[in-house]
């Protein structure tokens, strides 16, 4: 697992943010935003391959699979961050998605030199998550050549996972790695090699995509509403009977009457209002046909 960081396009001086030391605070941020715009694009280019990554991620999803993210530093933090929104936003399992990494829960806020080196504790972390050939494994590295991240998708590939790697440099070690690679290359950074900034803006809007996707795909999400969240403070619950009204067209009253009678499900509650069904029947229908608010309607009706 040898490398130099020579020849990563994350690690070549950008022409355009020379001098940026000289430069006022305003031309300073132009350089950023300028930059920025070009992340995007990059995306963009990786659609095809995002949208395989979505297509695994779902599979796992339906036969009781995990989705689990790893990586060190900044790539291991988006990857946390990600799957932390998962819970609140899609009230999925805690375990449903999984955020690993290098150095543990201290490196969330703290650099643990030398977590990233190890190839052997990228295997272990996921054998201490008891992974198996069910889940899909996204290895997230900007570089794409980080021992710790390699060794993790050695061991998901050994047990037969599905793993898809996110990088922003061609050719890593990585994207060779991995059966589904991620590679927006976005260039060399304002400040050279600070991948915390082109970089982890890519990886963040993949990763974005990737729980976004896979959560529509298994029924979290009618017509573009967040039906699945869970209203465990006081804005979640006003946004769950906002999200009633719009897909229902009730009052605020009946919004409010129906998300306490759903145990404040409100997935559970618009298929109440929409069927005239119990509550017991909305979870029956929806369970039968994969969390789906259209499938049960319809198939109630």
């Amino acid at each position: 697992m040898e490398f130099t960081l020579n020849n990563l396009t994350t690690e070549k001086s950008n022409y355009k943010s020379k001098d940026i030391d000289k430069k006022s605070t305003i031309e300073v941020l132009k350089i950023i935003n300028e930059e920025d715009k070009i992340v995007a694009y990059a995306v963009e280019k990786e659609l095809s391959k995002i949208a395989n990554a979505v297509d695994k991620i779902i599979e796992s999803f339906k036969s009781g699979g995990r989705l689990i993210y790893i990586g060190a530093g900044t790539s291991g933090r988006l990857g946390v961050l990600d799957a932390s929104e998962c819970p609140p936003t899609f009230s999925t399992d805690k375990d449903q998605v999984i955020g690993i990494i290098a150095g543990g829960k201290e490196a969330l806020t703290n650099a643990i030199e030398g977590a990233e080196d190890s190839a052997k504790s990228g295997e272990e972390d996921l054998k201490n998550v008891k992974l198996t050939k069910l889940d899909t494994v996204v290895g997230i590295a900007a570089s794409g050549n980080t021992p710790y991240v390699l060794g993790a998708i050695d061991y998901a590939k050994s047990i037969g996972a599905s793993t898809v790697g996110l990088s922003c440099n061609e050719n890593s070690m990585l994207s060779k790695a991995v059966e589904i690679p991620i590679t927006p290359v976005v260039g060399p950074e304002v400040v050279t090699g600070s991948t915390r900034l082109k970089a982890g803006t890519a990886q963040k809007m993949v990763l974005n995509m990737l729980t976004t996707a896979s959560m529509i795909g298994i029924g979290k999400v009618y017509n573009n509403l967040m039906v699945d969240l869970n209203p465990s403070n006081k804005k979640l619950i006003e946004r769950s009977k906002r999200i009633i009204i719009e897909a229902t067209g009730v009052s605020e009253a009946e919004a409010k009457k129906y998300l306490s009678l759903s145990n404040y499900k409100p997935k559970v509650a618009i298929v109440m209002i929409e069927t005239g069904c119990s509550y017991d029947e909305a979870v029956r229908f929806l369970n039968k046909y994969d969390g789906s608010i259209y499938k049960a309607i319809e198939m109630y009706s």
